[in-house]
């Protein structure tokens, strides 16, 4: 009967302690912690009616954003010839892809267009002097022949008439033949004179221009083809980013990002030059109504992870509304609101530590 008991008393102590335990949690997690203070403060809204717009930094450009390069023939890189970050000026060499192929082909057309330019210059410059006095000399043999044959003939024919039994009329027949012969040989050799001097025919030089000329053309468009191996900056400005190394095959689609797992991104990205900045700023839909006049646009730009900010000069406003995936280039995904692009410009402070690319918040008032 103790053995009962003592069981019992037990069973009770353990319930007690759960309970106690239970009533201890529920005091412990009704307590309110103090919350974290924020790391910085949220940006404020500097104007009285601002409206607040996602805003990221880019080039500054008259139009357009950055300038994204594509090469205009696919290759294997071999050189990078520039650093991220580095200013370059218009028509600097970027990269370099493996021409081989190309400047080969390159220089056989320009072997035929050199040959047919010689051949050409060959027809203008008929007839040869040395071909022109073999036909001299031909003529005067071909003269002196028929004058020989002619005396010959005339010699026989004076026989004949004196005495016709000196002369038979076969030899008579034979010498007038000769003399003809002789006599069309001259006339011959007379107009193969003529047509020596006369030089090249006029439709074989105009239809070996054609040929010089259609030569020269596919080497021009073979050399302007080479030139495109080589990648350019189209206009002063510093390299932003550079998506290719040496080895790497490229294509006029652009390159593969192993990191993104992205397709057709550009091989190179150029940015304005050093001075100064563009933010652009998109502004929803259902604020659009609420801007105030361009003339009359102010806004301040606030650096997200800081308490910096900086005043922006309006720009220009690009006049077509654009679904928001835009600034997160997403291109799955599915939203609902649509923003208006518009333009800020701010000087490029180094103390800011702002790079193209970079997501800031804005406030637009007047």
């Amino acid at each position: 009967m103790a053995v009962q008991w003592s069981g019992t008393r037990w069973l009770f102590v353990l319930a007690a302690a759960g309970l106690l335990a239970g009533v201890v949690g529920a005091i412990y997690s009704n307590q309110r912690q103090a919350p974290q203070p924020p790391v910085f403060s949220p940006a404020p809204n500097p104007y009285a009616q601002g409206i607040y717009a996602n805003g990221i930094v880019e080039s500054d450009q008259p139009n357009g954003s950055n300038v994204n390069l594509y090469p205009e023939v696919a290759g294997t890189v071999i050189d990078v010839l520039v650093g991220e970050g580095q200013a370059v000026t218009r028509g600097t060499p970027l990269l370099k892809l493996d021409d081989t192929i190309q400047r080969a082909t390159v220089e056989q057309q320009h072997a035929q267009a050199l040959s047919a330019q010689a051949l050409l210059d060959e027809l203008k410059a008929q007839p040869r002097p040395e071909t022109l006095s073999i036909a001299q000399a031909q003529l005067a043999a071909a003269e002196a022949a028929a004058r020989s044959a002619k005396d010959t003939y005339d010699k026989q024919q004076r026989a004949f008439d004196i005495d016709p039994h000196a002369v038979s009329r076969d030899a008579l027949d034979s010498a007038r033949n000769a003399w003809q012969l002789a006599d069309a040989n001259r006339t011959t050799a007379q107009r193969q004179l003529e047509l020596t001097r006369a030089g090249a025919w006029s439709y074989d030089v105009r239809n070996q221009a054609a040929q010089r000329e259609a030569l020269e053309k596919a080497y021009q468009a073979s050399s302007a083809l080479l030139a495109k191996y080589t990648l350019r900056a189209p206009a002063d400005g510093t390299v932003l980013s550079i998506k290719a190394a040496a080895g790497a095959y490229i294509t006029p689609q652009g390159v593969y990002d192993a990191y993104t797992q992205s397709t057709n991104n550009p091989v190179v990205v150029l940015g304005s030059p050093p001075g100064h900045l563009n933010v652009r700023c998109y502004v929803d839909e259902i604020l659009i109504p609420r801007l105030p006049e361009p003339a009359q646009l102010k806004a301040q730009m606030f650096i997200r992870g800081t308490s910096t900010s900086v005043p922006l000069e309006f720009v220009r406003i690009e006049p077509y509304v654009s679904p928001k995936i835009a600034l997160s280039d997403q291109r799955q995904e599915r939203v609902d609101v649509r923003v208006l692009p518009v333009i800020f410009r701010f000087s490029n402070v180094a103390a800011l530590k702002l790079y193209p690319g970079q997501l800031v918040d804005v406030y637009v008032g007047r």
